[in-house]
């Protein structure tokens, strides 16, 4: 049986909660994954303790965590996928931020400047997930082709496939999302 036969019944039975699934289908997807991760990683830049393998498996921890999963096909898990990246590269680089400000210890200002002690592209990458939040009350569509496009490295091909939509659409809510963004980031 090839791939794209083995895949829709792994979902499936994932969804049923069937044992093993879901190592099958991390096995199967896996290289799928780590490019996904090294794309996400090289669009932002190297962080010092967050890899390609870090972070599939990070992501793989979290997506199925709760244990269900309504990916119905590859490009719906893909997408899922990427969200779940997007969520991890975040929150790693709060905890690293959070870390360089003292973590849990008491809090004494000595200069404004050392608040902002995060590095740049951690810095970007928390800016970009706020003004995300900001569109997700606007429309969440354009969140989702945000995620595949710039955190998951998808092609219009691959985002049109995953949300159903035409390649046009996906360009239109592209060049709507990066307008909106480019915007609340100035």
């Amino acid at each position: 049986m090839t791939t794209q036969e083995r895949l829709p019944l792994l979902l499936s039975a994932v969804r049923r909660g069937e044992a093993g699934a879901v190592d099958e289908l991390f096995g199967l997807l896996y290289p799928d994954l780590r490019q996904l991760a090294h794309s996400r990683l090289r669009r932002s830049g190297r962080f010092t303790l967050l890899d390609t393998t870090v972070l599939v498996h990070e992501s793989y921890l979290r997506l199925f965590k709760a244990g269900t999963l309504e990916a119905g096909d590859r490009g719906q898990f893909m997408a899922y996928a990427a969200r779940v990246m997007r969520s991890v590269v975040v929150d790693f680089a709060r905890s690293r931020g959070a870390e360089r400000r003292g973590g849990d210890a008491i809090r004494v200002e000595l200069e404004e400047g050392l608040a902002e002690a995060l590095d740049p592209r951690e810095r970007e990458v928390i800016r970009i997930h706020e003004a995300l939040e900001e569109l997700a009350t606007i429309d969440e569509r354009l969140v989702r082709v945000v995620e595949m496009r710039y955190f998951a490295g998808m092609t219009e091909e691959q985002v049109a496939e995953a949300l159903e939509l035409s390649r046009r659409s996906v360009a239109r809510d592209w060049e709507k999302a990066r307008l909106f963004l480019a915007t609340a980031l100035d």
